[in-house]
């Protein structure tokens, strides 16, 4: 079985209850360290808004909703447009949030990013292993050049062309869904750039220590779920030893700057 039926069932279970869906939103923000590196992106550029000063983010393909909660669970000042094409995902979230105090500060919608219909303007837009999936990425591009504010940003986290899709020669990736197998720095920058955004901050993450990480955490218990159901029940004594040593390689692919990695992250700004 392939990661993104196991992701789906996954978060299928933990939507039944909004106590569940917020061990599920910290699970994800533990286990995957794409999130560390995006939270700790979105507290430097949101932080430094006065906290009286009203600003508007765009959750371009929003997902389980993660993001938009962390957002408005962290900064009071913040309203939230949440959008994505999967209709089962935003209604378990449109649920949550129902019951959540966020509810008038997060709003959901259907949205195709290549036809994006929002008008903003938006302070932020953050775009969370998204680009992958899509095919005409500067459709997608264009569109947040348009909806971004004069100095705002678009934070855009996407696997890198260095097997960030689980690619290794010519093994085929357990991860479905995705039309490309990553960007490279300058390839993303440049597209950047044809719409009118000018990157100024690139990083790659998931170097040595991340993509260790995200085998043992991640890759190795998908795979093992997906030939046994009967693995959920051992599941708990093989990350007894590894969920520490994980964490501890996260922590350490976060401190150091990576001179390649599986993952990228490009901040750009809309100038003006």
């Amino acid at each position: 079985m392939q990661y993104d039926p196991i992701k789906d069932r996954l978060g299928a279970f933990f939507s039944r209850r909004p106590f569940l869906q917020k061990i599920f939103y910290r699970l994800l923000d533990l286990f995957f360290l794409r999130s560390w590196y995006v939270r700790r992106e979105v507290k430097r550029l949101l932080g430094a808004y006065p906290p009286d000063r009203v600003v508007d983010v765009l959750d371009a393909g929003t997902g389980f909703g993660q993001y938009a909660y962390f957002i408005a669970r962290t900064f009071p000042n913040a309203r939230v447009l949440a959008v994505d094409v999967k209709r089962d995902y935003l209604e378990n979230a449109r649920r949550f949030f129902a019951r959540t105090p966020y509810a008038g500060r997060v709003t959901l919608a259907c949205e195709d990013l290549t036809a994006l219909q929002a008008e903003g303007p938006f302070d932020l837009i953050l775009s969370v292993d998204v680009m992958e999936h899509i095919e005409d990425d500067r459709a997608v591009f264009r569109h947040f050049a348009r909806v971004l504010r004069p100095g705002g940003r678009a934070l855009i986290n996407t696997p890198s062309d260095l097997g960030g899709s689980d690619v290794h020669g010519d093994e085929a990736s357990f991860i479905e869904e995705h039309v490309r197998d990553g960007y490279n720095r300058d390839e993303l920058e440049g597209k950047l750039r044809e719409a009118g955004l000018e990157p100024v901050r690139s990083l790659y993450t998931y170097g040595p220590y991340g993509s260790l990480a995200w085998r043992l955490m991640i890759k190795y218990p998908m795979l093992m779920l997906g030939k046994s159901r009967l693995f959920f029940l051992v599941l708990p004594l093989y990350y007894l030893p590894v969920l520490p040593f994980g964490l501890l390689l996260h922590a350490l692919d976060l401190r150091r700057e990576n001179a390649a990695g599986t993952g990228l992250l490009v901040i750009a700004q809309k100038p003006g």
